[in-house]
Parts: structure tokens; sequence; C-alpha cells
């Protein structure tokens, strides 16, 4: 389990007991209360009161509540939900962190100043704001150069230090050395797993399922590496700002870092000159490309499993080209 001491600071904190004898003869809403526990853990981090001067709602609230608190020391970034699995944002600033503790000139992470459980209150993650900015093909380069950065930074097993999730969507992340393992039992196999007991999926295609999953060996011919990823890296989740390319809403974890690449070919949204200076810093192997499809396979169940629909169908094409 990762220390989370850069995540979390001291509940015994003067302005954060303050809080909590305030709180007894508060009477305000579920958001304004979250905004005064924030600043409280704001004022704990600065060491002085930290005032509130304005806040704003923001998009990429289409999961989660989302504000903007323009304060005294800075702009920060809030978000919460008090529907979402309870350690959901526990393990989001886990990987922003992960992310955060690479050597990377290109790349912003924004940086984790609280993450919360639920608990009587919903689960947040206060961080730095970002402002973003418009494109350019100086920022297309820089986050190729970025995410090939990041993709070089390793571990000796694939998976992470605990699950997490991708959308509200459960990932098995125990260690493994073995890749093809890994992403046959604990991502499409998981994910079927998710998905016969909820939305429901026939025998006959759990079996056709079942043998690509047992063809992986022939078809992932290609040498692998535990590469840290982001894990869900669609066109929602980078942004450009003054300072550079930022990646936010991780799903991370150590992977074959076509898995990254996968996602981004499957819901495009990345410049031409993003993926070539991805490979110009970081050559890729022959044939992945042809891999694509079979990494895809992992978020187009994912996304049959979150939404329905016709997500399923679009999944058994491809896998019917492997068996």
């Amino acid at each position: 389990m990762l220390e989370f001491s850069c995540v979390f600071l001291s509940e015994k904190s003067v302005y954060v007991n303050w809080f909590f004898r305030e709180i007894k003869v508060m009477n305000q809403n579920t958001e304004e209360l979250i905004i005064q526990l924030c600043l409280a853990k704001l004022s704990d981090k600065y060491g002085q009161k930290v005032t509130l001067e304005r806040k704003q709602y923001v998009g990429g609230g289409c999961i989660n509540n989302t504000v903007l608190l323009k304060c005294s020391e800075g702009n920060f970034f809030l978000k919460w939900n008090s529907s979402c699995p309870g350690d959901m944002f526990l393990k989001e600033a886990a990987g922003l962190q992960e992310m955060y503790s690479v050597e990377n000139p290109y790349l912003i992470i924004p940086k984790v100043i609280w993450a919360k459980e639920m608990d009587e209150l919903p689960g947040l993650l206060l961080m730095e704001y970002l402002q973003s900015s418009g494109g350019t093909s100086e920022q297309d380069e820089k986050l190729g150069r970025g995410l090939a950065v990041m993709h070089q930074k390793t571990a000796l097993q694939f998976g992470f230090h605990h699950d997490n999730y991708c959308g509200l969507t459960v990932q098995d992340n125990m260690w493994n050395v073995n890749w093809i393992e890994f992403f046959g039992k604990q991502r499409i196999g998981y994910l079927l797993g998710l998905i016969k007991g909820s939305r429901g999926i026939s025998s006959g295609e759990m079996d056709m399922y079942g043998k690509l999953i047992d063809r992986l060996p022939e078809i992932l011919l290609h040498e692998t590496m535990p590469s840290l990823i982001h894990g869900d890296l669609w066109s929602g989740n980078y942004m450009y700002t003054a300072n550079g390319p930022a990646l936010i809403d991780p799903a991370t974890y150590y992977a074959d870092r076509e898995m990254e690449l996968s996602i981004m070919a499957l819901f495009g949204g990345f410049p031409s000159r993003v993926w070539a200076a991805y490979r110009e810093m970081y050559p890729l192997p022959d044939g992945w490309e042809d891999r694509n499809k079979i990494y895809q396979l992992y978020h187009i169940l994912n996304h049959y499993y979150l939404f329905g629909g016709s997500y399923l169908n679009q999944a058994t094409q491809i896998a019917l080209q492997f068996i």
C-alpha cells in the first residue's frame, strides 16, 4: 500500500480541530461543509488561515461535482461524489502521485493537496487548479514526448500497489510477473465476470472469449515490460495549459505500454504530432497497431459493463478476428 503522507494533512491541526468544533453548529448544505473542510486543510498546509474569495463551478463534472476554489493562497480544484465507491478518490490520488513522481520535463501532473474517502461526508479530491489553454504543435510534441518518458518508468511486475478504478469499474491490480496472464485473467477475464453478474452474457460468448484468452500467447509475441501508464487516456483526460500538457483522472498501473496507445487510438482526439513525437522518443515494436485491437477489447467491454448498448457486439466482432 502506498504511503499517503504527501496526500493527507494532520487531523490534529488547529484549523481542522476548529472545523470539527464548528461543524456541530453549522447549518449548511453538504457542499458548504465540504468547502469549509477543504479550507481547514489548506490552512493546515499553509500554516495560516486560508479564506475563500470566490467559488466557480467548472466543467468535467459528468460523474463528479466539480468546483474551482479561488482562495487567498491560490486556486484549487475540488471534486466530490456521494455515490461513487467510497475509496475512489484515494485511489485516484495515489495514481496521480505515482505519475507525479516521474521526473518528466514535458508533462504536468496536478499536485494533490488532500484526498478523502466517503464517510458522513462524500469522498473528495482537492488538488492544484490547472488553467486550460489552446493547443499548439509544440504542446502536441510535449505530450508525445511526455508519455514516452512516463512509459519508461518501470516496475518489477505488472499491476499496482492496490486495486483502483477505470471509470467506476474496479481494476484488479494484483502484482503479476506474467503480462499475458495479467491481461487475460485480470483484465479481460475479470471484466467478463463482472459483466456476467450484471448485464449478462451468453455461454457461447463466454466460450468465445475463453478461446481468445487461451490464444493470447500466440498473439502477443512481442517483448513486454511493466511500464507506468495513465490507464484511461482518452481525449477528455488530458489538457493543455500555459505550462504544457497535463494528465488528469488516471486509472494508473504498470502494464504493456501498448495498452495506453490502444485507448488513445480507440477514441481518437490525439493529433498526429503526438504519435510521431512518441515514436521518435520511444520506438514501438513491429505489429503494435495490430495488437491495438486486442487491447481495445478491455475498454470496449468496460463500456458495455458501464453503459450497455452495442459495445458487446463491437467487442465480439473484434474477438472473432483472433480465434
